[in-house]
């Protein structure tokens, strides 16, 4: 090979790495003057700079997706109509492209539910389209798919799929029970944060602006899933009472009396629905009790002993369940149902240990704290001393019937309505103006609490 040659590779060797070069430094000053726009959400300065790197440098940042998604977000709740549409199928492309450079950047569950939920609010695609994006991020990235709204509008496709008779009942049921659990899960973390922090602070600690901030965004996270859930059962609606329950059942009964987790399945959906009278209730929980003895099975045969008013060996059967439960959340229902027994019998004390035991299972279960504020109100008179620590009791009743309220959404305007009421029977500004130097009264009897003298 001769000097010329040689020179003219080595030439074009430079060229070529100076261009690679020069478009890289390309890339980074756009991209930074991109970046520093949409920091700022100057987004009709950052567009154009972030389309460039978008197109000429598409693996240099995910940054550029980022900020081209809250771009885009920006402009599609400005639109309508046609234009809203449009934005919508941008948004969708743009995360199309995310995750074909950056896979290891992109979660599946967001990246499908956000394009399915898209899709559904503009009409884009038909149901079936819609309905396998959410699949997807449900059955591949199950743990980041958790908006509540996805979640809704992924039941309420598969409902809508079964209407058009392209999915089964037991499908319906199934994905109800899972979604349900999912929810349920959620529910219970951000209500046992709620039940933490308020406690602190009824004990007089002053929350940190952090803990007001958790405080907050927790009460507002716990009540969308609270109203998805009361959403997703709307939806399921007539599909899950007895009169489809009960044939959908008896036919399927045959070929699966052996299988444990459709027994376990059909007689929880009956016992939640009230359908505990038909005879197929009893032969479920029958074959379930021969097939595989558990928490479950003796939760029914509770059950049943109730209606032949057998409560000792109801009460047997619910503490063998809740021995045997695993589910914390079933586990809770097990103990709500004894503690309703026990407070029907007038055993306060006993009654207020089961919803404890089911809080500390379930902390959303604001019910709970419902069934002992009442209980708590209806003994002023018999653990108070004297006419303000039995009024006092009162404060304790209202302390607990808000704390319904703030880690059950759903019973918000009860538990306000339960706790103004108790409010009203308390001691007054003047009794406590009267009683100088209460800061606290300890009550008695089975409650045995201490409960804060309010501030003038």
């Amino acid at each position: 090979m001769n000097t010329k040659v040689l020179f003219t590779i080595a030439t074009g060797l430079v060229l070529s790495t100076t261009n690679i070069s020069a478009q890289a430094t390309d890339c980074a000053t756009t991209a930074s003057i991109a970046y520093e726009h949409a920091k700022v959400k100057n987004y009709a300065s950052a567009e154009e700079p972030l389309w460039k790197v978008r197109k000429e440098c598409p693996t240099y940042s995910v940054a550029t997706y980022q900020f081209g998604q809250k771009l885009l977000v920006d402009k599609y709740k400005k639109a309508t109509g046609a234009a809203k549409v449009a934005l919508a199928n941008d948004i969708i492309t743009l995360w199309k492209e995310r995750f074909q450079y950056f896979p290891g950047k992109t979660k599946l569950g967001d990246m499908h539910s956000d394009i399915g939920q898209l899709m559904y609010d503009n009409k884009i695609g038909n149901l079936e389209s819609q309905f396998a994006e959410f699949d997807k991020a449900y059955t591949e990235d199950k743990g980041n798919f958790k908006r509540p709204k996805k979640l809704y509008t992924y039941f309420s496709l598969f409902v809508d799929l079964h209407g058009e008779g392209k999915k089964e009942l037991q499908g319906v049921f199934d994905l109800y029970d899972d979604i349900t659990e999912k929810i349920e899960n959620e529910e219970s973390r951000l209500a046992k944060k709620i039940a933490t922090l308020t406690e602190k602070e009824e004990a007089g600690t002053v929350l940190t602006s952090k803990e007001k901030r958790k405080l907050k965004n927790s009460g507002i996270n716990l009540t969308a899933f609270s109203k998805v859930k009361a959403g997703i059962n709307q939806k399921l609606g007539e599909l899950a009472d007895c009169k489809n329950l009960i044939p959908l059942y008896n036919g399927q009964f045959d070929a699966k009396k052996a299988d444990v987790a459709w027994l376990k399945s059909a007689a929880g959906r009956m016992s939640s629905k009230e359908c505990t009278d038909d005879p197929l209730f009893f032969k479920l929980v029958e074959s379930l009790h021969k097939a595989e003895p558990s928490s479950k099975s003796a939760y029914y045969l509770g059950i049943l002993a109730l209606k032949d008013k057998k409560t000792t060996t109801a009460l047997k059967y619910f503490n063998q369940s809740a021995e045997l439960e695993t589910k914390a959340s079933d586990k809770a229902k097990v103990y709500f149902k004894i503690g309703e027994i026990m407070k029907k019998q007038g055993s306060k004390g006993k009654a207020r240990s089961y919803y404890r035991k089911a809080l500390a299972q379930k902390p959303s279960m604001g019910v709970c704290y419902l069934r002992i504020a009442s209980m708590i109100a209806s003994s002023a008179n018999s653990c108070g001393e004297d006419v303000f620590s039995k009024r006092a009791v009162y404060w304790l009743a209202e302390n607990y019937a808000r704390r319904a309220g703030k880690v059950d959404p759903s019973l918000r305007s009860t538990a306000s309505k339960f706790a103004a009421n108790y409010k009203a029977k308390a001691p007054s500004k003047t009794d406590i103006f009267n009683n100088p130097g209460k800061k606290s009264v300890s009550i008695g009897c089975w409650i045995g609490e201490t409960v804060r003298v309010p501030k003038l």
